[in-house]
């Protein structure tokens, strides 16, 4: 059985649907809640064959109230990626891994979106990504990527929305395992919440079941892409 470190920066966002999935596949996942009374974040990779960095809501990297375990963060995902050992960041989490693997992030505002994703060639995740599905965005700022970075997956505009660095490791710019719940609880836990909640909440509930179906098939890549399967 594989363990997977999962950083949690809210009450309210979690791997949501991807639980299941890794349940399924017999890979372990281990929250880490900084945020929590007595919480910590790990100095180290031992134990561990994997990290996961989820969403942080109105948190920024570089704007707004800034997440305040960034650094221990940055320095767990750099030592994860010195030992060649995957890492997979959702929301914020993904912009923490475009700057530990030497890109970083620009500003953009607060926004819960609902999108679709668009794959940037056929076979991707060893041909387990979907040619388009849902994707539930609910984050601040956005990230640069390294210049070794490969885009999988684009929005309309041509903005990544999935990336992939260092080999084994991959960048979900929303969370692609997102319920409607989810986002609802995060809007109640902050205080600063985006313009558009009722809009995008209602666009999360007519794609709930289409974000429930495309994420078998993007499990499996994920699985495959990162060596945890």
């Amino acid at each position: 059985m594989k363990t997977v470190c999962v950083i949690q920066h809210t009450e309210a966002e979690y791997l949501g649907l991807m639980e299941d999935h890794f349940e399924g596949r017999n890979i372990r996942f281990l929250y880490s809640r900084p945020f929590a009374a007595g919480g910590t974040i790990p100095s180290e990779t031992i134990g561990f064959d994997g990290l996961m960095l989820l969403g942080g809501g109105p948190y920024g990297m570089v704007s707004g109230h800034l997440l305040p375990s960034m650094g221990p963060e940055l320095r767990l995902v750099k030592a994860f990626l010195d030992a060649g050992l995957p890492v997979i960041g959702i929301e914020l989490g993904a912009l923490i891994l475009a700057a530990a693997s030497g890109g970083g992030a620009d500003d953009a505002p607060l926004r819960f979106d609902v999108t679709t994703a668009k794959a940037a060639a056929p076979g991707l995740l060893g041909g387990h990504m979907p040619a388009t599905f849902p994707l539930a965005l609910y984050l601040r700022d956005r990230p640069v990527l390294p210049a070794d970075a490969e885009i999988l997956a684009a929005d309309e505009a041509g903005e990544p929305l999935v990336f992939s660095v260092r080999g084994n490791c991959l960048g979900f710019v929303g969370h692609p395992g997102m319920k409607r719940g989810m986002a609802e609880d995060l809007i109640m836990e902050f205080a600063e919440t985006p313009d558009n909640t009722v809009e995008s909440l209602e666009a999360l509930g007519a794609v709930q079941g289409e974000v429930a179906d495309v994420l078998s098939e993007l499990m499996v890549g994920i699985s495959l892409h990162t060596g945890l399967m």
